[in-house]
C-alpha cells in the first residue's frame, strides 16, 4: 500500500505542477529517453510512441517508476517528481501522429 501511497503523491505533484515542456524535452534528451522513443516520441525498434501521450499523469508515473518490459525503472532519485513533470508537460505537448489516409505518399500506395 505504501507504494501507491507513493504513486498518489507523485500524481498530486504532477496535477499540482503544470510542468515546463522546454525543460521536459531537455531532459528527455538528458535522460535517455529518446534512446527508445525517438527524439520526437514517435517511438523505436525499442520503444512505442509516447508523442502527445493519452496516459494521465498517475498511469504515466505508475509506469516510469515500476516499468514491465525492457524498461529500466526510473526511482525518484533518478528522476525526481518536478522533472517528471516537465517530461510529461512535453511529451503532452508532442503533436499525435498523423493518420494513414493524412500522409500522401501512403495515400499513393492504395
Amino acid at each position: 500500500m505504501k507504494i501507491l501511497w507513493l504513486v498518489g503523491a507523485a500524481a498530486l505533484v504532477l496535477a499540482q505542477t503544470a510542468g515546463n515542456p522546454e525543460n521536459g524535452g531537455r531532459l528527455y534528451v538528458k535522460d535517455g529517453c529518446f534512446e527508445c522513443h525517438g527524439y520526437a516520441g514517435q517511438g523505436g525498434s525499442a520503444g512505442p510512441r509516447i508523442a502527445a501521450t493519452p496516459l494521465n499523469a498517475q498511469t504515466l508515473i505508475r509506469y516510469v517508476r515500476r516499468p514491465f518490459g525492457a524498461m529500466p525503472a526510473f526511482t525518484q532519485k533518478v528522476l525526481p517528481d518536478p522533472e517528471l513533470a516537465d517530461i510529461y508537460a512535453y511529451l503532452k505537448s508532442l503533436p499525435p501522429a498523423k493518420s494513414a489516409k493524412d500522409i500522401p505518399l501512403l495515400k499513393q500506395l492504395q
